[in-house]
């Protein structure tokens, strides 16, 4: 089929306030969840700032509120003291001190105590260690910080099968029982299920598509297919999305793997997801910017003679939003007012589409301009030249509430120029 055909394929049918969607068999990765009930996770972006106090106040009060919350800190993904030059400094970036550092940070907002718990890339050997396991269970609450996700696997998860350590089998039992697992980016990339995202630049790797592994060359779009942890089982999930432009990056590897949605997590914001792997599962936006959900269902790609894609349906979640999982529906918060944009078609295009909100920026001249059916961008690399088109989809309609805007009926389509 043709490419400029793909990019009109269908989108869902949300019109109104609560949005619906045409329900559809969840894919198995929405249902295989090792997780029954009870727990909560709160998956952020990256570049947390230590003044959002809408998330951090969050996770405090779901493990349990001020003066009662207990905090277990893991920073693995983090470079080890022997790898950071500036260990003894105060620019130092490693486990121990990004540990410290949290600790003190969670004990501002009134936790009861927070803890490092001491697992490295040097001391892998503590995830199965008693005294360790004995600390995880006196917590209420977790928080994994930023670095590499893969040395949460190597650190974590024991042998090819990624079985849990001691240490992540507590963590796994404490979620189950109504603890709250919090992240922020390699810490959010880690709970995912199968086909966690492990590393890859945007442009190599819509040309080059995902490799299944974890590779040394940070432009190789790798991928583990046992993927992460398993906490949050409901699509793919990537982090610094908007900013980084990663919507491309995961869109291809959803398409390369059968993965028939996303979960795209913006920078100093947070996915909360209550009643984890329950019936009674929620999905609440707070923060900053926005989480995009990518529904693939409808997308078809081309492969030959060069990759692209069309038909991938687009909502994009800003604070106060939620989403039905199971029904794959947003819900928009009431207190947001529908959008309607100005006479014709007037859009400048920034010329660097997958790079600092640029798809974003796509979206918001597509509902800023009534007369535009679709808008197209162009990649600042050309090895080739990438071109997204935005077109207005079945139940296109946007929601505004200050500076934050939310929408759904986005098709995007990507091609080589």
């Amino acid at each position: 089929m043709p490419l400029n055909r793909l990019l009109a394929l269908g989108v869902g049918a949300c019109t109104a306030v609560a949005l619906s969607v045409p329900l559809a068999a969840v894919p198995a990765s929405a249902t295989s969840s090792s997780h029954r009930s009870g727990g909560s996770l709160v998956l952020v972006g990256g570049a947390l700032a230590d003044d959002n106090a809408t998330i951090y106040g969050d996770i405090v009060r779901l493990a349990g509120g001020t003066g009662r919350a207990r905090i277990g800190i893991f920073t693995a993904a983090a470079p080890t003291p022997s790898e950071d030059p500036d260990a003894d400094t105060p620019d130092c970036n490693n486990s121990v001190c990004n540990g410290d550092y949290y600790a003190n940070l969670f004990k501002t907002y009134g936790v009861a105590d927070a803890q490092w718990i001491p697992i490295d890339v040097d001391h892998p050997e503590k995830a199965d260690d008693p005294a360790v396991v004995a600390q995880i269970n006196s917590m209420t609450g977790f928080f994994f910080g930023g670095g590499d996700q893969y040395r949460y696997v190597t650190t974590m998860t024991r042998g090819r099968a990624q079985r849990d350590s001691a240490a992540l089998a507590a963590v796994r039992r404490k979620l189950r029982a109504g603890a709250v697992v919090a992240g922020t980016s390699a810490g959010a990339q880690i709970m995912a299920g199968r086909d966690m995202i492990t590393g890859g630049s945007v442009d190599p790797g819509l040309r080059d598509g995902s490799k299944a592994g974890y590779f040394d060359d940070s432009s190789v779009l790798g991928y583990l297919p046992k993927g992460g942890f398993g906490f949050f089982r409901d699509g793919l999930v990537d982090t610094h999305f908007s900013r980084r432009g990663r919507e491309a990056r995961s869109i291809r590897l959803a398409t390369d793997t059968r993965n028939k949605r996303v979960f795209g997590l913006d920078e100093n914001t947070a996915l909360e997801v209550t009643g984890v792997g329950s019936r009674h599962q929620q999905l609440r936006v707070l923060g900053q910017h926005g989480v995009t959900v990518l529904d693939l269902r409808w997308a078809r790609a081309n492969r030959t003679p060069v990759w692209g894609v069309g038909g991938v349906r687009w909502t994009r979640l800003t604070e106060g939003d939620q989403y039905r999982s199971d029904r794959w529906q947003p819900v928009v918060a009431r207190s947001k007012q529908r959008v309607s944009g100005a006479p014709g078609c007037d859009v400048t295009p920034t010329g660097d589409v997958f790079w600092n909100y640029g798809l974003v920026t796509g979206a918001e001249a597509l509902i800023g301009n009534a007369g535009c059916a679709s808008v197209s961008d162009v990649s600042y690399e050309d090895d080739p030249r990438w071109e997204a088109t935005l077109t207005r989809g079945r139940g296109f309609a946007a929601f505004r509430a200050g500076e934050s805007t939310s929408f759904t009926g986005v098709v995007i389509g990507i091609a080589a120029r």
